[in-house]
């Protein structure tokens, strides 16, 4: 019988954290998150992109969580700006950590404040193998704290985003392509806005190619 994914609450810095949990049944399986949009704009854990991202690492064999940021649904607190986010991100991490301590990678993925958050996490985290940021806002928010990115990983937009220029997409990809040992791949979903609307299964592909590439030597 196939496994399915569990609703968890799990302590946070401001309290309960609502979450979704799948375990993977293979031993040593490699672990990820998965962080969702800005809570003031309707983000949530539900939210459909940060769902099929969530459904491609369970596909994958990962045992992964995604949950509701502070203030989100069931989750205890209130909105703090990024920073409090991120430390809910940061519990999320050593949750899904303790609970699988035989992990072979590590991954944290996010979609649009979600990669946000991702990218900041991955600059306090050592640990971190892996990155999947979908639809990043450079042109919001200020990515310059990549100095140097830490890790590989893959930043996903869509061509038509309708939110972020192309230009400061572009200015990122320069910020973060002359690095040693680090290769961030940026990869644009053809005639796709910010939100992917009926490109789903594109965004999917995209991702899914990438885990199998860098998880096929597990």
């Amino acid at each position: 019988m196939k496994q399915k994914s569990v609703e968890i609450f799990i302590p946070g810095p401001s309290g309960r954290l609502e979450c979704k949990y799948f375990k993977s049944k293979k031993r040593g399986s490699p672990v990820a998150i998965v962080l969702h949009p800005h809570p003031q704009y309707g983000g949530t854990m539900h939210n459909k992109i940060v769902h099929e991202i969530y459904n491609v690492f369970v596909n994958n064999n990962f045992s992964v969580l995604k949950f509701n940021f502070r203030g989100v649904e069931k989750s205890d607190g209130t909105f703090d700006n990024g920073q409090g986010e991120l430390s809910d991100a940061a519990a999320a991490l050593d949750w899904v950590e303790r609970e699988n301590q035989d992990y072979s990678q590590c991954w944290v993925s996010g979609f649009s404040f979600g990669s946000l958050i991702c990218m900041q996490l991955i600059m306090r985290r050592p640990e971190v193998t892996k990155f999947v940021c979908v639809a990043p806002q450079p042109n919001v928010y200020d990515f310059t704290f990549l100095a140097p990115c830490p890790t590989s990983g893959q930043i996903i937009f869509g061509e038509n985003d309708e939110l972020v220029p192309k230009g400061s997409i572009d200015d990122l990809n320069n910020r973060l392509k002359n690095q040693k040992n680090v290769e961030v791949n940026f990869s644009s979903i053809k005639g796709a806005n910010h939100f992917f609307k009926e490109k789903e299964e594109d965004l999917k592909k995209v991702i899914d190619k990438y885990i199998k590439e860098k998880t096929e030597l597990i």
